[in-house]
């Protein structure tokens, strides 16, 4: 009998546990002294014409300069968005497709609309120049 009160004991102790790592270990915004040392690179090029799509499309949510907008979007300067774990490809597939929220609190984010595929690459050029003037590769 004392089992099964042993087993339900060691599960909501794992419970527990596990939503305290996961709160730990979810993402949040940079904060505000991250943002004031943030290093903008000498743009040239792709980046160029990135920075100013970015602005046109993207800055209303994740922030002038991928810093992020509270309440709206997600920073791109934030380790969740190094390469080796959301690749280029991930930036194509949002903006073109929308994608669901799964890092962060902000909801779903839709399609971008008016957005060519072209543009997301220069868009992804410039959030790549960002992220590794900042030490994200």
């Amino acid at each position: 009998m004392r089992k099964p009160f042993v087993l339900i004991a060691l599960a909501g102790a794992v419970a527990v546990v596990g939503a305290s790592l996961w709160r730990g270990l979810a993402p949040v915004a940079p904060p505000v002294d991250t943002v004031a040392a943030l290093v903008i690179p000498e743009l040239v090029g792709d980046a160029v014409v990135g920075a100013r799509a970015y602005e046109a499309k993207c800055a209303s949510c994740h922030g002038v300069n991928g810093v992020g907008v509270e309440g709206a979007g997600p920073p791109f300067l934030h380790k969740i968005y190094e390469p080796s774990h959301h690749g280029d490809g991930a930036f194509y597939l949002a903006a073109m497709n929308g994608v669901r929220a799964h890092h962060w609190p902000f909801g779903d984010m839709p399609a971008v609309n008016g957005l060519t595929e072209a543009e997301v690459a220069t868009i992804v050029v410039y959030v790549r120049n960002l992220q590794a003037a900042n030490g994200i590769f």
